[in-house]
Parts: structure tokens; sequence; C-alpha cells
């Protein structure tokens, strides 16, 4: 089939499997050509679990820790397989690709598919480490999920994305009908804050950390940092005194406690906030399609604009393998600064209190925020053919 994108409000329907495969391929050039493990102060990782491991910044590193270290990754994702009538996801299409490469090359890949919030999932996986790895000594925790069922109560909490205390009211892009509008936000009731922590929160990573600790597949001194986007005072109301900021506040309580959990281990947690972009969770949020549309105009202006492939990459060679990595006073490890320093921020909010319906073309970099979301899907991306007749149907290796 000729493959052509399906867009429908903030998700594409479909994906395209030639073009995924040249994202994996281009970002593993990336990464093979910054020769990170020669940077590496404190060793290198060996043997990584990723958990969500088949978009965005979750598949940046299992590339980062596959192709700059050479490590053995396993990965655990929830992708759809494709049929000969309808495309698989694109992380289906991502995870066939890396799979590819990583073999070419010798390398140990092995994905699990399934929920990774269920205990079923976590043993599964326990036992997948036990009989080809022993051990891991780094987890990726990259999960981004509306729901989550909880293993003890077998309750499904949903979350929700709304602000705390009172109504915020700001400016927002509809990408679905091209519009620069005012948008009201309510107040999120108790309830919903509470479900959006089930959800969003640090319980499901202390948990995979500590049925890990307990059967004994955490190498001593092993590392674990979970992503998050702290933003500054643009993204705050939705962010920040916000639902989802509450959630993120729980990942730093859940890294206090893994590492007091696992001491013995001596097993080191981190949160760490990466900068905002294009991906199939932030393209769903209220404000961030109009936010994320101005920061690439400023900051491609400015030379710092930065994927989640180089984002990764620094993140690894300047903070999980050196020395005396800088932190915050939360611990938190930081990748965001060319974003969030106040000169740049001060140019957002210049453009922000600008923008209309009018001007939103020529003040926001919309093309690239919509190439780099149709990018996601395997579309637009250079030396694909997407007039060529493909079989959608692509298997893991």
């Amino acid at each position: 089939m000729v493959i052509k994108p399906k867009v429908r409000g903030f998700i594409c329907t479909n994906a395209h499997p030639v073009g995924c495969a040249k994202s994996v391929e281009n970002q593993i050039a990336y990464v093979k050509s910054q020769n990170i493990a020669d940077k590496a102060e404190i060793g290198a990782p060996k043997n990584v679990l990723v958990i969500g491991c088949s978009t965005g910044y979750g598949l940046a590193s299992r590339i980062t820790s596959a192709f700059g270290y050479g490590a053995k990754t396993l990965g655990i994702c929830f992708e759809k397989q494709p049929t000969e009538r309808k495309t698989g996801t694109a992380g289906w299409y991502n995870t066939a690709a890396f799979h590819e490469q990583a073999k070419a090359e010798g390398l140990y890949a092995e994905s699990m598919n399934g929920d990774a919030f269920s205990d079923e999932m976590k043993k599964a996986t326990i036992e997948k480490i036990q009989q080809d790895l022993g051990s891991v000594d780094l987890v990726i925790y990259s999960l981004a999920s509306p729901r989550r069922t909880d293993p003890d109560s077998g309750e499904t909490f949903k979350s929700t994305l709304k602000p705390v205390g009172q109504a915020y009211t700001t400016k927002t892009y509809d990408t679905d009908k091209d519009k620069v509008h005012e948008i009201t936000l309510e107040p999120a009731s108790q309830e919903e804050i509470d479900h959006t922590v089930k959800v969003m929160g640090g319980e499901d990573w202390e948990r995979w950390l500590t049925m890990l600790g307990d059967a004994g597949v955490l190498a001593d001194n092993a590392k674990t940092t979970a992503y998050t986007y702290i933003g500054k005072e643009l993204t705050w109301p939705i962010y920040g005194q916000a639902t989802i900021g509450l959630a993120k506040e729980d990942l730093d309580r859940a890294a206090s406690a893994i590492e007091s959990k696992l001491a013995s281990q001596h097993v080191k947690a981190n949160v760490s906030s990466l900068k905002a972009l294009v991906t199939q969770a932030s393209s769903a949020i209220p404000v961030m399609p109009l936010y994320i549309s101005l920061i690439y105009k400023v900051m491609k202006e400015e030379g710092t604009h930065e994927g989640c492939i180089e984002q990764i990459v620094g993140l690894f060679s300047e903070r999980l393998y050196v020395a005396n990595p800088p932190v915050d006073d939360m611990n938190r490890f930081h990748m965001e600064g060319k974003e969030t320093n106040e000169a740049t921020q001060a140019k957002i909010k210049a453009l922000w209190d600008q923008v209309t319906q009018e001007n939103f073309h020529q003040l926001s970099d919309y093309a690239g925020y919509n190439r780099e979301f149709l990018n996601l899907f395997g579309f637009e991306i250079k030396d694909v053919d997407y007039e060529a007749d493909i079989n959608p149907v692509v298997e893991w290796s």
C-alpha cells in the first residue's frame, strides 16, 4: 500500500515503516558520531532496561545505550502489530528497526510488548533478565500513558490535565482548526489530582525498582532515572501548578524512596528534567503546541535547538556517566537550560504576548513543529519515497 499520514486531532492514526526505520537509522548515526564512550568518567552502561522504549526519549535512550556504549538492551513497550490492511504503530516499526540495526552489529536487543504497569510484565521482565543478562546496571523509566490500572486494587485511574486551585485562562493553538484562541481550564478536583498522581507520579517507577531489587537483578551501583518536564513561567500553570506538576513532584518522592530501599546496593535514582519537544504526549497538552512552536523559532535562531537524541546523548555523557554530575536541591539532573535560561525565555515571552491568529505562522515555527510531529510517525523524513508501494507488515527479529 501507499501510506500517507492520517491525522486526527493531536494524533496520527497510522505510521510509515520505512520512514520510522530511516528515523532510527539517523539517530544511530548521530550517536556514533559523538564518540560518547570515550567521555565516560565512571564506567559505562552494560545491561540496560528501558521501560517505555519505543518512541521519543525512551527510544533515544535505547539507541544511545546500544550504539554509544555497546550495551545490551531490554525494552518494554505497548505497541500495536501491523496487518496486511492496517499499519502498526510507530513504536512497533521503531522497535523493529532498532532490533535489525542492533543485531546487525552483534548487539543484544530484545523487547517485550505489553502493559508495563502490570506486575505480570514486571515478573516476565525479571525472568528475562535472569535468563539473558543476569542483572541490569541502568534502568530508564520513560512511560507516558493517560491511564494506569493499580496492580494491588485492580482499579483503573485516568490522568487529568487541569490547573490546581483556580481556573486558568491562556492562549493555545488548535492544530486541527489552525486557530490561536483562548482556553479556560477549570481547576481539578481532589479526586482528579489523586488519580493523576497515581498514573503519572513515581509509584510505578518505585514498584519496578523495588521488584527488580527484591529479585536480585539490579547490579550494585546501578543507576535509574525517570524523565520529566518542569518548564518555566509560561507553562507552569499547566505543568507546575497543576495536576501534572503534582504528579511530577511525586517522582522526586519516588527517587528518594528508591535510594533508601536499595541503599545496600548503592543504587542511584535521579529525575531528569528535559527540554520541551514534540512528542505524542506533549501534542495533547493545552498550551504546548503554541509554546513549542515559539521555542522552536527562538532556539533555531539562537542555534540551540535540540531533539530527543541530542538531549539524551547529553544526559548520558554530561550527567549519568561523569564523576560529579551537577544536580539541583531535589537531586534532579537538568538538561533543559538552553530553553529555560532567562534570555531565551524573555524572547519567547515577547512572542507569546504578540502572537495572534493573524501573525501566528510568521512569529512561530509551526512548520517545524508540524514536521517533527509527522516525523514521530515516520512521515516527512528525508530520503524516503512516500509514493512507493509498501508492505505494512514488519516483524521484530
